[in-house]
């Protein structure tokens, strides 16, 4: 993989975004994604700022018979570290979003699920169940206090169990006893896919702000385990290092007239590319554009072949394209904002 270093702006903050179209069906444990024999992904034409984020799909049915399935839009896992657990919790798909669908150019109902899952326990079922049961909140991430108010009061005997069965867990290094469960949100959709026929899917949806005020980045941090995990994410080498650091020796003054460096924040877009592989075959032709806005910031991410198309986008074409893994991107963005 090879990193690129764009000028761009894109937002302040930056959310992990929604993820490809992918078939699904519901099961016994719940909704799952499928691979799909049938129908084939043409093409996807992915644009990707902080405003505004489209996909556009050309979808065939390659057999000779009607497919119709549940397709599913899967949502960023929740917790996430990538994510702002404050106040404003986690983003609704339809008022914070804006999430819309069009099918042939005409807008079509979409539903809203929720999968509850244990991480690394595909075995253990019915979490949502369980969580009813005890009368705890599904969103543990969006409570400081959960563990004081619903964990801290059970016997330690009944403490041990719940982590035995995956719904708690022991924190690494400590005693703490904390909440184990994730959700996964899907946009989903029944779908009829013609015999032999082509039809055109699009979606567009505004991404939420959120994000983090620098720090990963500089100098006395890039020894650390922690920091080589990062910057194997987004691709981040010696160049997009030399380039920081030559914004950030630029000396400033605050409002009081104190001298600093340049103030700025790490932005975060990720997309879930890899669902993409659910359906018959390799992406036949796939188009990836990326809009920047200022020309000062920075951007690292794994991709190859990307070219300048215009003096803010930058564009990557594929073909016959099977993604192994997901999109991440890394903004660096300075002050001032506006």
């Amino acid at each position: 993989m090879k990193r690129i270093i764009l000028s761009c702006a894109l937002a302040l903050f930056a959310v992990p975004s929604p993820a490809n179209d992918s078939s699904a069906a519901i099961g016994l444990g719940g909704l799952e994604l499928t691979q799909n024999d049938a129908v084939r992904m043409d093409s996807e034409e992915l644009f990707l700022s902080m405003s505004r984020v489209t996909v556009k799909y050309r979808f065939t049915n390659t057999s000779a018979k009607d497919v119709e399935t549940l397709v599913s839009f899967p949502l960023p896992i929740q917790p996430s570290p990538d994510y702002y657990m404050g106040d404003q919790g986690f983003p609704d798909w339809k008022a914070d979003l804006d999430f819309k669908t069009l099918v042939d150019g005409k807008p079509v109902v979409l539903t809203y699920r929720e999968e509850i899952s244990i991480p690394g326990r595909p075995e253990v079922k019915n979490v949502d169940v369980r969580l009813k049961e005890r009368l705890w909140p599904v969103r543990h991430w969006d409570q400081y206090d959960f563990a004081d108010k619903y964990i801290a009061p059970l016997a330690k005997a009944e403490q041990e169990k719940l982590v035995k069965s995956g719904l708690l867990r022991r924190e690494e290094g400590s005693d703490e006893i904390l909440p184990n469960w994730q959700m996964q949100a899907h946009v989903t959709r029944r779908q009829l896919f013609p015999a032999g026929k082509t039809i055109t899917v699009e979606h567009s949806y505004k991404p939420v702000t959120g994000g983090s005020v620098g720090g990963g980045l500089e100098r006395e941090f890039r020894s650390g385990e922690g920091y080589k995990e990062y910057a194997a994410q987004y691709c981040v080498d010696k160049t997009f290092l030399k380039a920081f650091d030559k914004k950030r020796s630029v000396k400033t003054r605050d409002k009081d007239g104190n001298e600093a460096g340049q103030f700025y924040v790490e932005n975060w877009l990720s997309y879930v590319l890899k669902s993409g592989a659910n359906w018959k075959g390799p992406i036949k032709d796939f188009r990836l554009v990326v809009d920047k806005g200022k020309a000062a910031n920075l951007v690292s991410f794994c991709m190859t072949g990307v070219k300048k198309i215009s003096p803010t986008q930058f564009e990557v074409r594929k073909t016959n394209f099977e993604p192994a893994k997901d999109l991440d991107i890394l903004i660096v963005q300075w002050a001032p904002f506006e």
